[in-house]
Protein backbone atom coordinates (compact mmCIF):
# COMPACT_ATOMS: atom_id res chain seq x y z
CA UNK A 1 0.00 0.00 0.00
CA UNK A 2 1.19 3.53 -0.75
CA UNK A 3 2.03 6.21 1.95
CA UNK A 4 -0.65 8.21 -0.02
CA UNK A 5 -3.15 5.76 -0.10
CA UNK A 6 -2.40 4.60 3.75
CA UNK A 7 -3.21 8.08 4.43
CA UNK A 8 -6.34 8.14 2.64
CA UNK A 9 -7.72 4.56 3.75
CA UNK A 10 -7.06 6.42 7.45
CA UNK A 11 -8.50 9.82 6.76
CA UNK A 12 -11.93 7.45 5.67
CA UNK A 13 -11.62 5.66 8.97
CA UNK A 14 -11.34 9.11 10.89
CA UNK A 15 -14.30 10.23 9.30
CA UNK A 16 -16.41 7.58 10.03
CA UNK A 17 -15.30 7.80 13.94
CA UNK A 18 -16.20 11.38 13.70
CA UNK A 19 -19.86 11.15 12.74
CA UNK A 20 -19.56 8.19 15.14
CA UNK A 21 -18.48 10.43 18.03
CA UNK A 22 -21.05 13.19 17.03
CA UNK A 23 -23.94 11.31 16.91
CA UNK A 24 -23.34 10.04 20.02
CA UNK A 25 -22.24 13.10 21.97
CA UNK A 26 -25.16 15.48 20.24
CA UNK A 27 -26.92 16.89 23.51
CA UNK A 28 -29.16 20.42 22.61
CA UNK A 29 -30.53 22.40 25.34
CA UNK A 30 -33.53 24.30 25.00
CA UNK A 31 -32.41 26.63 21.71
CA UNK A 32 -31.27 23.41 20.34
CA UNK A 33 -27.73 24.05 19.69
CA UNK A 34 -25.27 22.03 20.12
CA UNK A 35 -22.21 22.82 22.22
CA UNK A 36 -18.71 23.73 20.67
CA UNK A 37 -14.99 22.12 21.71
CA UNK A 38 -11.94 24.07 22.53
CA UNK A 39 -10.09 23.64 19.07
CA UNK A 40 -6.40 23.57 19.17
CA UNK A 41 -3.61 24.86 16.56
CA UNK A 42 -1.21 21.57 15.69
CA UNK A 43 2.61 22.85 14.63
CA UNK A 44 4.97 20.48 13.28
CA UNK A 45 8.47 21.86 13.78
CA UNK A 46 10.80 19.87 11.54
CA UNK A 47 14.10 20.00 9.30
CA UNK A 48 15.80 18.68 6.55
CA UNK A 49 18.88 17.57 8.84
CA UNK A 50 19.56 17.18 12.55
CA UNK A 51 22.12 19.40 14.21
CA UNK A 52 20.39 22.76 13.42
CA UNK A 53 18.94 23.48 17.08
CA UNK A 54 15.56 22.08 16.24
CA UNK A 55 14.42 20.61 19.84
CA UNK A 56 15.94 23.67 21.25
CA UNK A 57 13.71 25.58 19.23
CA UNK A 58 10.64 23.66 20.61
CA UNK A 59 11.57 23.86 24.01
CA UNK A 60 12.13 27.64 23.83
CA UNK A 61 9.34 28.17 21.94
CA UNK A 62 6.89 26.62 24.09
CA UNK A 63 8.11 28.83 27.36
CA UNK A 64 7.85 31.95 25.28
CA UNK A 65 4.07 30.88 23.86
CA UNK A 66 3.52 29.80 27.90
CA UNK A 67 4.32 33.51 28.61
CA UNK A 68 1.74 34.99 26.51
CA UNK A 69 -0.83 33.15 28.26
CA UNK A 70 -1.24 30.24 26.09
CA UNK A 71 -1.31 26.35 27.44
CA UNK A 72 1.13 24.42 25.31
CA UNK A 73 1.22 20.44 24.99
CA UNK A 74 4.64 19.76 23.76
CA UNK A 75 5.07 16.25 21.75
CA UNK A 76 8.53 14.67 20.63
CA UNK A 77 8.17 12.62 17.76
CA UNK A 78 11.86 11.26 17.15
CA UNK A 79 10.93 7.48 18.62
CA UNK A 80 13.80 6.41 18.31
CA UNK A 81 16.20 8.81 20.30
CA UNK A 82 13.68 11.80 21.75
CA UNK A 83 15.89 13.64 23.52
CA UNK A 84 13.54 17.20 25.19
CA UNK A 85 12.79 15.49 28.32
CA UNK A 86 16.89 15.24 28.94
CA UNK A 87 17.40 19.03 27.30
CA UNK A 88 14.77 20.37 29.86
CA UNK A 89 16.19 18.46 32.98
CA UNK A 90 13.02 15.57 33.06
CA UNK A 91 13.52 12.66 34.15
CA UNK A 92 9.80 10.48 32.74
CA UNK A 93 9.34 7.63 33.97
CA UNK A 94 7.17 6.58 30.83
CA UNK A 95 7.23 7.50 27.23
CA UNK A 96 5.37 7.68 24.02
CA UNK A 97 6.24 4.03 23.14
CA UNK A 98 4.84 3.12 26.44
CA UNK A 99 1.29 3.88 24.80
CA UNK A 100 1.62 2.78 21.53
CA UNK A 101 2.29 -1.17 22.45
CA UNK A 102 -0.94 -0.87 24.37
CA UNK A 103 1.02 -0.60 28.08
CA UNK A 104 -0.35 2.68 28.98
CA UNK A 105 -2.72 5.67 27.98
CA UNK A 106 -1.63 8.88 26.97
CA UNK A 107 -3.18 10.85 29.85
CA UNK A 108 -0.53 8.62 32.49
CA UNK A 109 2.59 9.54 31.08
CA UNK A 110 1.98 13.19 30.33
CA UNK A 111 4.66 15.49 32.37
CA UNK A 112 4.40 18.76 33.34
CA UNK A 113 7.46 20.69 32.35
CA UNK A 114 5.86 24.61 33.56
CA UNK A 115 2.82 25.46 34.77
CA UNK A 116 1.58 25.76 31.13
CA UNK A 117 3.20 23.29 29.63
CA UNK A 118 2.84 19.55 29.11
CA UNK A 119 5.03 17.04 27.58
CA UNK A 120 4.34 13.74 25.73
CA UNK A 121 7.89 12.24 26.36
CA UNK A 122 9.49 10.01 23.44
CA UNK A 123 12.05 6.89 23.96
CA UNK A 124 14.93 6.60 23.27
CA UNK A 125 16.51 3.66 21.97
CA UNK A 126 13.93 1.77 20.82
CA UNK A 127 14.19 0.67 17.13
CA UNK A 128 10.73 -0.63 17.14
CA UNK A 129 8.41 2.69 16.24
CA UNK A 130 11.35 4.07 14.19
CA UNK A 131 8.93 3.58 11.41
CA UNK A 132 5.11 3.79 12.67
CA UNK A 133 2.98 1.30 11.16
CA UNK A 134 -1.28 1.70 10.31
CA UNK A 135 -2.35 0.50 14.00
CA UNK A 136 0.32 2.82 15.73
CA UNK A 137 -0.82 5.81 13.78
CA UNK A 138 -4.40 5.65 14.39
CA UNK A 139 -3.92 4.69 17.95
CA UNK A 140 -2.03 8.25 18.53
CA UNK A 141 -4.99 10.10 17.08
CA UNK A 142 -7.75 8.14 18.95
CA UNK A 143 -5.72 8.63 22.45
CA UNK A 144 -4.82 12.38 21.23
CA UNK A 145 -8.66 12.87 20.91
CA UNK A 146 -9.22 11.55 24.31
CA UNK A 147 -7.21 13.87 26.26
CA UNK A 148 -9.25 15.65 28.34
CA UNK A 149 -7.21 18.98 28.65
CA UNK A 150 -7.35 21.94 26.73
CA UNK A 151 -4.54 23.17 24.97
CA UNK A 152 -4.07 25.77 23.10
CA UNK A 153 -1.35 25.26 20.88
CA UNK A 154 -0.06 21.53 20.57
CA UNK A 155 4.41 21.71 18.98
CA UNK A 156 5.20 18.30 17.74
CA UNK A 157 9.20 18.48 17.46
CA UNK A 158 9.56 15.50 14.71
CA UNK A 159 12.73 13.84 13.85
CA UNK A 160 15.29 15.32 11.59
CA UNK A 161 15.38 14.14 8.07
CA UNK A 162 12.61 12.41 5.57
CA UNK A 163 11.49 9.32 7.25
CA UNK A 164 8.07 8.05 7.02
CA UNK A 165 7.75 9.21 10.67
CA UNK A 166 8.73 12.64 9.89
CA UNK A 167 6.42 12.94 7.01
CA UNK A 168 3.74 11.81 8.77
CA UNK A 169 3.49 13.98 12.17
CA UNK A 170 4.44 16.72 9.42
CA UNK A 171 1.16 16.05 7.28
CA UNK A 172 -0.59 15.46 10.25
CA UNK A 173 -0.28 19.12 11.68
CA UNK A 174 -2.16 22.01 10.68
CA UNK A 175 0.93 24.39 10.45
CA UNK A 176 4.69 23.10 9.07
CA UNK A 177 7.80 25.00 10.37
CA UNK A 178 10.93 23.98 8.97
CA UNK A 179 14.16 25.47 10.67
CA UNK A 180 17.01 25.93 8.88
CA UNK A 181 20.59 27.38 9.71
CA UNK A 182 23.07 29.45 7.32
CA UNK A 183 24.71 26.35 6.45
CA UNK A 184 24.38 24.82 2.64
CA UNK A 185 23.55 21.49 3.78
CA UNK A 186 21.15 22.88 5.98
CA UNK A 187 19.40 24.70 2.96
CA UNK A 188 19.78 22.16 0.64
CA UNK A 189 18.56 19.71 2.78
CA UNK A 190 15.10 21.55 4.12
CA UNK A 191 14.62 22.52 0.39
CA UNK A 192 14.85 17.88 -0.18
CA UNK A 193 12.41 17.85 2.67
CA UNK A 194 10.10 20.40 1.61
CA UNK A 195 9.84 19.23 -1.92
CA UNK A 196 8.94 16.07 -1.00
CA UNK A 197 6.13 17.21 1.38
CA UNK A 198 4.86 19.28 -1.47
CA UNK A 199 5.58 17.18 -4.36
CA UNK A 200 3.97 13.43 -2.14
CA UNK A 201 1.75 14.65 0.65
CA UNK A 202 0.26 18.38 -1.82
CA UNK A 203 1.93 20.54 1.46
CA UNK A 204 2.53 24.10 0.13
CA UNK A 205 2.29 26.38 2.86
CA UNK A 206 5.20 26.43 5.08
CA UNK A 207 6.35 28.48 7.24
CA UNK A 208 10.27 29.30 8.00
CA UNK A 209 12.78 29.81 10.90
CA UNK A 210 16.30 30.85 10.58
CA UNK A 211 18.44 29.68 13.61
CA UNK A 212 21.81 30.20 14.28
CA UNK A 213 21.77 33.65 12.48
CA UNK A 214 24.69 36.41 12.83
CA UNK A 215 21.96 38.83 12.70
CA UNK A 216 18.61 39.15 11.04
CA UNK A 217 20.21 40.51 7.70
CA UNK A 218 22.32 36.91 7.64
CA UNK A 219 19.46 35.11 8.46
CA UNK A 220 17.03 37.18 5.44
CA UNK A 221 19.61 35.77 3.11
CA UNK A 222 19.20 32.30 3.90
CA UNK A 223 15.64 32.70 3.46
CA UNK A 224 16.22 34.29 0.02
CA UNK A 225 18.09 31.61 -1.19
CA UNK A 226 15.52 29.27 -0.17
CA UNK A 227 12.38 31.08 -0.99
CA UNK A 228 14.30 31.87 -5.41
CA UNK A 229 15.48 27.82 -5.08
CA UNK A 230 11.64 26.86 -4.49
CA UNK A 231 10.44 29.27 -6.52
CA UNK A 232 11.71 28.39 -9.33
CA UNK A 233 10.83 24.33 -8.87
CA UNK A 234 7.72 24.31 -6.45
CA UNK A 235 4.32 25.77 -6.03
CA UNK A 236 4.33 26.87 -2.86
CA UNK A 237 4.17 29.39 -0.23
CA UNK A 238 7.00 30.19 2.64
CA UNK A 239 6.95 32.76 5.46
CA UNK A 240 9.40 34.04 7.00
CA UNK A 241 9.03 33.95 10.54
CA UNK A 242 12.08 35.43 11.83
CA UNK A 243 15.30 34.20 12.98
CA UNK A 244 16.87 33.06 16.26
CA UNK A 245 20.54 34.22 16.37
CA UNK A 246 23.61 32.30 17.88
CA UNK A 247 24.32 33.02 21.61
CA UNK A 248 26.60 31.10 23.80
CA UNK A 249 24.22 31.51 26.41
CA UNK A 250 22.19 29.02 24.93
CA UNK A 251 24.82 26.57 24.95
CA UNK A 252 25.02 27.10 28.66
CA UNK A 253 21.44 26.74 29.21
CA UNK A 254 21.88 23.07 27.56
CA UNK A 255 24.64 22.30 29.72
CA UNK A 256 22.60 22.64 33.10
CA UNK A 257 19.66 21.38 31.19
CA UNK A 258 17.33 24.01 31.06
CA UNK A 259 15.63 26.37 28.55
CA UNK A 260 17.41 29.98 27.67
CA UNK A 261 14.12 31.51 28.06
CA UNK A 262 13.90 30.73 31.75
CA UNK A 263 17.61 31.00 32.81
CA UNK A 264 18.54 34.04 30.19
CA UNK A 265 15.38 36.29 29.78
CA UNK A 266 16.18 39.23 29.23
CA UNK A 267 19.37 38.03 26.34
CA UNK A 268 18.98 38.44 22.67
CA UNK A 269 18.56 34.65 22.09
CA UNK A 270 15.68 34.75 24.75
CA UNK A 271 13.98 38.46 22.77
CA UNK A 272 13.93 36.36 19.57
CA UNK A 273 11.59 33.76 20.88
CA UNK A 274 9.72 36.43 22.65
CA UNK A 275 9.12 37.78 19.09
CA UNK A 276 8.64 34.18 17.07
CA UNK A 277 5.97 33.56 19.94
CA UNK A 278 3.97 37.17 19.39
CA UNK A 279 4.45 36.24 15.34
CA UNK A 280 3.21 32.70 15.49
CA UNK A 281 0.02 34.26 17.67
CA UNK A 282 -0.40 37.10 15.80
CA UNK A 283 -0.59 34.59 12.40
CA UNK A 284 -3.08 32.54 13.87
CA UNK A 285 -5.59 31.41 11.33
CA UNK A 286 -8.83 29.41 11.72
CA UNK A 287 -7.75 25.79 11.89
CA UNK A 288 -8.48 24.01 8.77
CA UNK A 289 -8.33 20.40 7.81
CA UNK A 290 -6.26 20.07 4.66
CA UNK A 291 -7.89 16.40 3.02
CA UNK A 292 -5.81 14.17 5.00
CA UNK A 293 -5.10 12.14 8.32
CA UNK A 294 -5.28 15.29 11.25
CA UNK A 295 -4.54 15.61 14.57
CA UNK A 296 -7.23 16.07 16.65
CA UNK A 297 -9.31 15.16 13.38
CA UNK A 298 -12.81 14.37 15.18
CA UNK A 299 -12.50 17.70 17.86
CA UNK A 300 -12.57 19.78 14.99
CA UNK A 301 -15.61 18.09 13.14
CA UNK A 302 -17.07 18.42 16.23
CA UNK A 303 -16.43 22.20 16.82
CA UNK A 304 -17.17 23.20 13.34
CA UNK A 305 -20.73 21.42 13.41
CA UNK A 306 -21.28 23.06 16.61
CA UNK A 307 -20.42 26.64 15.22
CA UNK A 308 -22.88 26.55 12.60
CA UNK A 309 -19.25 26.43 10.35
Amino acid sequence: MSAERGIGDQADTLRQMARNAKHSSQTSDNSGQLATQHSIRVISVTSGKGGVGKSNIVANLAMALASQGKKILIIDADLGVGNLDVLLGLSPQFNLNHVLSGEKGLAEIIVEVAPSIKLIPAGSGIQEYTSLGQHEKLKLLDELDMLEEDFDIMIIDTEAGISENVTYFTVAAQEILVVVTPEPTSITDVYALIKLLATRYSEHHFKVLINMARDSEDALEVFRKLANVAGRFLDISLDYLGCVVRDERLIDAVKKQKAVYELFPDSDVSNCFTTLAKRIIENSRQTHLKGNIQFFFRRYLESSSGSGA
